[in-house]
């Protein structure tokens, strides 16, 4: 009996077999990923990656539409719980008497499925962030510790990223340089993510209220998320944090004040990327008391004595952002300019205004590999009228929140000349994911979240919208793959799902 069908299959053509042996695998794996209990972990570990991507909304694929809102609520819910508890400011004492041979100190790191870089910064004074040098676009990090004289830097918070190919130019979340605010999208008595360092260097992680930090004396501060220690404690107790493996920007700090960045390659052959519980080991395995996350995903990079040292997963390289943390040899000399102060409007760019997108399109049309759009017909009754809330598309970091993204359009209200940014969801942005993680920043990032509308800490002044530029609508032209900063979960201070900045 085993012979004759054996025999029979010898006779099929090559195609008739080909095609058996494929139909019997997919059956295979099939049952496999569906009807096993690794199957399902398997199917639930993609889906948790890609929901911290730009394109969180194809999780469904791996789980399903359902099990995807539902994975999207527990990792908000679980940011949120993380963010609560307030840090204990005395728990970190300064070794002033140490001597220190160098102000940083850079090393190699690397896991099982990635490789990264990690930087000791013994004097947590100088660091200081930074913002881009000119209004309408973010600026590379390389760039900013040119042109500041930075010994070193990493990125910082998520930002609205339009396409994954956002200008870096809109913030989410709070910036603070100097004990100065230079944004915020929420009023003084709302909580949002923070990531920052007091005055005297200590670094505080968790859900703030700019009113709060001001009373904590924090001068140097971005939005992002999610918080891994708290206090000592490390609060991924079970499983890998929930969000898949991708490019990793951490930060931490030891009990003697030194401070730690990890910045970990991710989404490239060489270096998949880190698992959120991964960084929280490395840092509980130097002694870390706090650590949390920074903007992630292709935003992730460290730049070292005037070099890029790591490798971004953007297929134009380095991005533009709006804020990154440097280090100084002498801080207090550093001055940061307000770049949004008096602004009414901010436009976050996208594909249609993206450079190396349009020169990239530009080479591949002169080559003819971009498709001839088919046209279509076009109704004879008489034309509507101009729709001027016509509906964008909206890419991400850095934070994701819902299935359905909306691009927030920010306002600024200035405290003291400060812009603020309210974000609320408007009918003229369509979703994505990012991004950016989001956190009230997410990501990222990026990066675009949403969180409710805020009406913003000052009165008097005009508020900025954050805008974003139309991608093309021409079918030939592609989305680009996986750009934007790292989406994740949004924690902002609405209850409601929203979409973010990775």
């Amino acid at each position: 009996m085993g012979s004759s069908i054996a025999n029979h299959f010898r006779n099929y053509s090559w195609l008739k077999r080909t095609l058996l042996v494929i139909a019997a695998c997919t059956f295979l794996s099939s049952s496999f990923l569906f009807l096993t209990p690794p199957g399902t972990f398997i199917r639930e570990y993609l889906a948790k990656t890609v929901i911290t991507t730009q394109h969180r909304d194809w999780a469904w694929i791996f789980v399903g539409a359902q099990r995807r809102d539902q994975m999207v609520l527990e990792m908000q819910n679980l940011t949120e719980v993380n963010s609560i508890e307030k840090q204990d400011i005395e728990a970190v004492q300064f070794n002033t008497n140490r001597p220190i041979e160098s102000l940083v100190k850079v090393e190699d790191i690397s896991g099982t499925l990635w490789k990264g870089k990690r930087m000791y910064v013994y004097d947590p004074r100088s660091i200081r962030v930074v913002v881009p040098s000119k209004q309408g676009e973010g600026e590379r990090i390389t760039a900013m510790v040119q042109r500041t004289g930075a010994v070193a830097g990493v990125n910082g918070g998520g930002f609205n990223d339009p396409d994954g190919l956002g200008n870096g130019f809109a913030p989410i979340g709070a910036i603070m340089s100097g004990g100065e605010i230079l944004y915020t999208d929420q009023e003084g008595s709302n909580p949002q993510q923070i990531v920052g360092f007091t005055n005297e260097g200590t670094l505080i992680i968790g859900k703030y209220t700019i009113n709060e930090l001001l009373k904590l004396g924090v001068s140097e501060a971005v939005s992002f998320y999610p918080r891994v220690i708290a206090n000592g404690k490390p609060l991924i107790t079970s499983g890998d944090g929930g969000w898949g493996r991708a490019p990793r920007t951490a930060v931490g700090q030891k009990a003697d004040g030194t401070v730690i960045f990890i910045v970990i390659d991710g989404r490239q052959t060489s270096s998949v990327g880190a698992t959120l519980k991964e960084v929280q080991d490395l840092f509980l395995e130097d002694d870390v008391i706090n650590a949390g996350f920074l903007d992630g995903g292709a935003s992730s990079e460290m730049v070292y004595n005037n070099a890029l040292i790591t490798k971004p997963s953007s297929r134009y390289g380095e991005r533009r952002l709006p804020s990154a943390f440097l280090v100084f040899d002498h801080p207090e000399k550093v001055h940061v300019k307000n770049i949004w102060e008096g602004l009414t409007t901010i436009d976050a760019g996208g594909a249609s205004t993206h450079p190396e997108f349009l020169k990239e399109q530009a080479e591949l049309k002169a080559q003819g590999k971009l498709p001839t759009p088919t046209p279509k017909a076009t109704p004879t009754p008489s034309p509507k009228p101009e729709n001027t809330a016509e509906s964008v598309k909206g890419g991400g970091s850095s934070s994701p929140s819902s299935t359905d993204s909306t691009k927030p359009s920010s306002t600024d209200k200035p405290s003291t000349g400060t812009p603020t940014n309210t974000t609320s969801p408007t009918p003229t942005n369509t979703g994505n994911p990012t991004s950016t993680p989001t956190p009230t920043p997410t990501p990222s990032g990026g990066n675009t979240n949403t969180g409710g509308t805020n009406t913003g800490t000052n009165t008097g002044s005009t508020k900025p919208t954050t805008t974003t530029t139309p991608s093309p609508t021409p079918s030939p032209t592609p989305k680009p793959a996986t750009n934007g900063t790292e989406t994740v979960p949004n924690a902002s201070t609405s209850t409601a799902p929203t979409v973010k900045p990775n």
